[in-house]
């Protein structure tokens, strides 16, 4: 991260980050799929792109990976929130009847 001077103040510029136009919130536009296999993939990108947008250095995110990738209460943490994703993209394709 390098840091500009903005005056008396600093402002931090974000150098390696993710375009804005890849964080999108439902990607494709649209949480109808064939089948629950396809909609795991929108639930799981829901979730990462979440995640870029709370903390959209990569650098920073990237610093952090060693540190949560051996927590397993973590790991679960984060499951479950793409449990909730698929919930909602189920519900969405009234689960697949």
């Amino acid at each position: 991260m390098s840091v500009e001077p903005h005056g008396e103040a600093t402002k931090a510029v974000i150098v390696n980050r993710i375009p804005d136009e890849a964080l999108v919130l439902v990607p494709g536009g649209t949480l109808k799929t064939a089948t629950s296999e396809e909609g795991r993939a929108p639930a799981i990108a829901m979730v990462r792109n979440t995640v870029h947008m709370i903390q959209p250095d990569l650098d920073v995110l990237k610093a952090g990976r060693p540190e949560y990738a051996g927590d397993a209460e973590g790991l679960i943490a984060a499951a479950q929130v793409v449990t909730a994703e698929f919930a909602t993209i189920a519900a969405a394709n009234d689960y697949w009847r």
